[in-house]
């Protein structure tokens, strides 16, 4: 399994909210409409976010993330070049996202903790 954490930025004169909202009601449902996702892609996880009450953290300047886990990396290759995602979610991206500074990161997780503790 892999996962593709991505810190997204919003478009130039779009509003945190306007993108929030697209992100949410827009995208996420194109991104659930390719084929090959259903097959492929394990998770799909965006996180925006909120102010913080508290000094133990600071938020960092961006408008979101998405958190997607694919099979592997042939199926993230085949959601990623497939006939929806090219021509419904990309070109969907280019209304809401400043690709140039989105980062992009691919990688294998390792979980620390999760589901089930020793005790």
């Amino acid at each position: 399994m892999i996962k593709m954490t991505m810190f997204l930025k919003r478009k130039a004169g779009m509003s945190h909210e306007d993108f929030v909202k697209h992100h949410i009601e827009v995208h996420g449902p194109k991104f659930r409409s390719i084929p090959e996702a259903e097959a492929h892609c394990l998770r799909y996880i965006q996180t925006h976010p909120s102010p913080l009450e508290t000094d133990a953290a600071e938020n960092a300047d961006f408008d979101g993330t998405a958190e997607l886990w694919f099979d592997n990396e042939r199926g993230m290759d085949a959601v990623l070049t497939s006939d929806t995602y090219k021509k419904v979610v990309f070109p969907d991206e280019k209304t809401f996202l400043d690709h140039d500074n989105t980062l992009i990161l691919v990688g294998e997780q390792v979980e620390i903790i999760g589901d089930y503790r020793e005790g």
